[in-house]
């Protein structure tokens, strides 16, 4: 016995209603992807600035210490400007990183 006009629209809003599904799901994982995103550039943001009160923190007691010469001042401050140099590298990388990750249109 062949298939009825019936039975082929009932496959059909089989094959629709399973593809809307899919699509409700993936946009769902698009919007996971952009609140990770936001939630990653909050955490970047954090970390850049508290590096930066501690870095500027520890630069303060270098150079009020009276225990320390001038030349241990001298090589503290070159580490010092070495890290923040690293920290700043570290942050535009990840920056431009989550920049670049999928975004739904």
């Amino acid at each position: 016995m062949g298939d009825s006009e019936r039975e082929f629209s009932e496959d059909i809003v089989k094959v629709r209603s399973k593809s809307s599904k899919t699509v409700s799901e993936v946009k769902e994982d698009f919007a996971k992807i952009q609140k990770l995103k936001a939630e990653s550039l909050r955490k970047v943001e954090e970390m850049i600035h508290s590096a930066e009160r501690d870095l500027e923190k520890i630069e303060q007691k270098i150079a009020k210490s009276g225990d320390l010469v001038s030349e241990s001042k001298w090589r503290l401050n070159n580490e010092i400007t070495a890290a923040k140099t690293q920290i700043k590298e570290r942050y535009t990388e990840l920056k431009t990183r989550i920049a670049a990750a999928i975004v739904p249109e």
